[in-house]
């Protein structure tokens, strides 16, 4: 078995709360323990990759340069506790869009796992290397496509999906779902549906 190497964390629902299609600095509120969660993943050397479906963009309520305002503004957060995020990775389409050039069914809005394959053969990454941390089943699913270890966290739609997740793990949030992983950090060997912190 081999030591995580990088985790992949949802946004909305996960690191922050979920307020219909966040993309003010206003309305960006991070969860508590997002950041000692943060914190944690950086003083063990996990590399930290934030997945995102931003569909906000496709359906035109607002824009990718917004959205990119917004991406700066929170890792100018999380440069305040030293703490490296790798890269965003998001997908700004959806099959239902209302502007043409974001409106296409992909291979990158999860569950389709475009995304975070590229980043596995960029960096060699074995899927056993790697944690995924979401809110809702198209996260969890996106993991699971590549056998990678998923954390179900019952913030944002994850208490919706609890009683049918097929998530490895369940946990309250992002910073439990932390613990656990650092607990166990040879996560190819699976416990399932641990839902206490």
């Amino acid at each position: 078995m081999n030591r995580v190497k990088a985790v992949f964390l949802d946004r909305d629902g996960t690191i922050n709360y979920e307020r219909n299609y966040v993309h003010k600095i206003e309305d960006f509120e991070l969860i508590p323990g997002t950041l000692e969660a943060l914190r944690l993943l950086t003083e063990h050397n996990i590399k930290i990759y934030i997945i995102t479906n931003q569909a906000g963009i496709a359906r035109g309520y607002f824009t990718e340069e917004q959205f990119h305002n917004l991406t700066q503004y929170m890792l100018s957060r999380f440069d305040k506790i030293d703490c490296n995020i790798e890269k965003v990775l998001y997908c700004p389409h959806h099959p239902d869009g209302t502007i043409p050039e974001y409106t296409r069914k992909c291979q990158c809005r999860k569950p389709g796992t475009r995304l975070i394959e590229e980043v596995m053969e960029r960096e060699k990454f074995k899927a056993d290397e790697i944690a995924l941390v979401g809110d809702r089943d198209s996260d969890i699913e996106a993991g699971l496509r590549l056998g990678i270890t998923t954390y179900l966290v019952l913030t944002g739609y994850g208490s919706e999906h609890r009683n049918d997740t097929k998530a490895d793990y369940i946990k309250s949030d992002m910073l439990s779902a932390v613990k656990h992983l650092l607990g166990d950090s040879t996560i190819g060997e699976k416990l399932h549906y641990s839902a206490s912190p």
